[in-house]
């Protein structure tokens, strides 16, 4: 699909990359990792035909098409939902206004007989069958159905989309590229401001329905189950790993194993030729040996490492008072807006507990952070406890910090007793290294002051954390140090995130915001996964609804639901695989058939929809031809092999739930 071939790239004196060259095959899903800065981004925007090269090429398949998803968005202000999705066809609706022209000219005319009238009917006629075959007739209802399948409402079409956050925002652009059915998708960071429901569904889509895939994302969870393949940028070249970004790291680690142990011994070898020159320099009689020692030691070339993995750096929280023993108590607190956001909320948090908030966007779990700060009023009761120092990162405090002090400054002023001896070390391993220690607050990046105020938060002495999407801006091995970090703090910590890697061994309490109530779960957040048995947190929203029905009042009576003791949780939700009775050797091996003929069912299934896919595409390029554009036959087949691609594609979805289902 895309081969390249020898590619260099030159910011300055420095290359970005030398000698670059891979090729992505139809059905891979390629993860694009390496250091911040290594050139991951720049890499994509090249393959999207988007920036030129220095050199070398990029030879992309005819007629392809690439989907490419920015790290920052471009979306107007002034068009609504509706009219943004409608920009992903905007080539049918060239087309449509072509056709309305050429109509016009044909009710306008009486030379029915002419030539001119005849060509003009032909062209109309070959156009409007175009117009059938791209779906022009159909595309404004696969819009919608899109649109709500994302999570929209109805309400929320005609609304600018201004008015919505940066998840919902990405939402509308997963749409346009979803509708669009793109040979190749390029996602830069897609996971940045969405939360864990749309992280899920964007994994099943590209998992599904996707063709060829590259993308950059620091979301370990989301690479592992989404890609087959790692590509590596490490030291201005690539290295090309044919397995998931788990099995790379441990490749990765053999490979710089034997980078070590090939540069210690190039560096001896070094040594050793360098202490025979010194030695026998002056003597006449080894002249000839030390000149070639000399040539010997031109020709090295020396052996690059990978560079250095900083996610074993410790940080440590300095000392602090102890807490109460119950930091946050909530009784019966309330919020609205233009509308409720929460209400009845009851929860209390312990000394030393670490908890998730996790749920859709929108849902309050930011405005229940605020409410705990003192920030915003609210309804209710909420108690922050005895001798409770909090530490407090969002995106905001980052616009906190002063702008005239260097990032060495910033963090030297807050850093006390031996850590101030580890300040470059601690900046490199949030991306801060050299130079870049001695920038100005004020030249920074967003994503960068929000790395400052992290570290800085890292060194405050404080007893209760609260976390908002601590992880927007960190690389894998930023999270880790940060991750540690918070595993080793004495205190509490309150943790809104939707990265389920790095909430996975951190958090042992999980609450849950959706309709309006907020529900707590006891366990780390794959089990609470599995405990509600969905496959994505969007589905929250329904299963809020049926837990907390309205009263006869037309209030939720969520009072004790908010509050349910992991017993009463239990009593609830479906058991677990430890309390599930045995099965016996003849019911499991009865249950080993259904699966069987199940699995059997849906390779049958996705092998057929392959083969529709295959027919429509070669379809779809002889009606691109004049001849093929005029075989009425073919049209029709055409027509049939999209109705019969559709039903294969339901057949499918539904033997793949029930596959689901059979597992348990």
């Amino acid at each position: 699909m895309v081969s390249i071939n020898n590619l260099k790239v030159e910011f300055g004196a420095e290359p970005l990359f030398t000698d670059v060259s891979f090729v992505i095959n139809p059905k891979d899903r390629i993860a694009l990792v390496g250091k911040n800065g290594a050139g991951k981004s720049t890499m994509l925007k090249i393959i999207a035909g988007l920036q030129q090269p220095t050199s070398g090429e990029v030879a992309r398949q005819k007629d392809i098409t690439i989907g490419y998803l920015p790290q920052v968005m471009v979306l107007s202000d002034e068009r609504t939902v509706l009219e943004e999705a409608e920009t992903a066809f905007a080539h049918i609706t060239k087309l449509k206004e072509h056709l309305d022209d050429l109509n016009r000219q044909l009710s306008e005319r009486t030379d029915y007989e002419s030539e001119e009238y005849m060509q003009l009917v032909e062209q109309f006629s070959h156009e409007n069958d175009r117009y059938t075959m791209i779906g022009g007739e159909n595309y404004q209802a696969e819009m919608e159905r899109t649109l709500i399948g994302l999570g929209f409402q109805h309400s929320d079409f005609n609304r600018p989309t201004k008015e919505f956050s940066g998840g919902w925002r990405m939402r509308i652009e997963l749409a346009k590229l979803l509708m669009l059915k793109p040979d190749l998708l390029l996602l830069d960071e897609p996971t940045n401001h969405l939360d864990i429901g749309s992280i899920q569904w964007l994994e099943q889509f590209l998992q599904n329905r996707a063709n060829a895939v590259v993308l950059v994302s620091h979301d370990r969870a989301f690479i592992n189950n989404v890609t087959n393949r790692t590509i590596e940028i490490s030291c201005h070249r690539i290295n090309d790993y044919k397995v998931k970004y788990d099995e790379y790291v441990k490749l990765r680690a053999e490979r710089r194993e034997a980078q070590i142990r090939a540069y210690e011994n190039q560096q001896k070898e070094i040594a050793d030729i360098k202490a025979f020159i010194e030695t026998f320099r002056y003597k006449p009689t080894k002249s000839n040996q030390v000149q070639s020692r000399i040539k010997q030691l031109e020709k090295i070339v020396p052996i690059e490492i990978d560079e250095i993995d900083t996610s074993q750096l410790h940080l440590k929280f300095p000392p602090c008072l102890r807490s109460g023993d119950y930091p946050v108590i909530c009784k019966d607190v309330a919020k609205s807006y233009k509308r409720q956001i929460f209400h009845d909320v009851n929860l209390t948090i312990k000394r030393g507990e670490k908890v998730a908030f996790v749920g859709n966007n929108g849902e309050g779990k930011s405005t229940l952070v605020k409410c705990i700060m003192g920030e915003i009023p609210f309804e209710g009761e909420l108690k922050v406890g005895h001798n409770v120092q909090i530490g407090y990162f969002a995106q905001n405090q980052a616009q906190l910090l002063d702008g005239n002090q260097t990032v060495f400054e910033t963090i030297d002023r807050v850093a006390r007793g031996d850590i101030r001896l580890k300040i470059r070390d601690i900046l490199g391993a949030f991306m801060f290294g050299g130079e870049a220690s001695d920038k100005y607050v004020k030249v920074l990046s967003g994503g960068e002051r929000s790395r400052l105020a992290m570290i800085r938060l890292l060194l405050e002495p404080v007893n209760l954390l609260i976390l908002d999407e601590p992880t927007n801006h960190l690389d894998m091995q930023s999270k880790d140090v940060l991750k540690q970090a918070i595993r080793d703090f004495d205190g509490t910590a309150i943790i809104v995130s939707h990265d389920r890697d790095f909430l996975d061994g951190l958090v042992e309490k999980v609450y849950e915001f959706g309709g309006g109530a907020v529900r707590e779960h006891i366990g780390g957040i794959y089990d609470f996964l599995q405990k509600k048995q969905i496959k994505s947190l969007s589905e929250l929203g329904q299963t809020m609804s049926s837990s907390g029905s309205p009263t006869a009042s037309g209030k939720q009576d969520t009072t004790k639901k908010t509050t349910e003791t992991p017993k009463t949780e239990k009593s609830v939700d479906k058991p677990s695989e430890k309390q599930k009775p045995q099965m016996s050797y003849a019911d499991q091996k009865a249950h080993n058939r259904i699966v069987r003929k199940a699995e059997k069912e849906v390779a049958d299934a996705e092998a057929e929809v392959t083969r529709l896919e295959t027919a429509i595409k070669e379809a779809e390029q002889v009606l691109a031809t004049p001849e093929g554009a005029r075989d009425s036959q073919l049209l029709n087949k055409y027509f049939e092999l999209k109705h019969q691609l559709e039903e294969a594609e339901d057949r499918w979805t539904t033997l793949s739930e029930e596959l689901e289902r059979v597992r348990g």
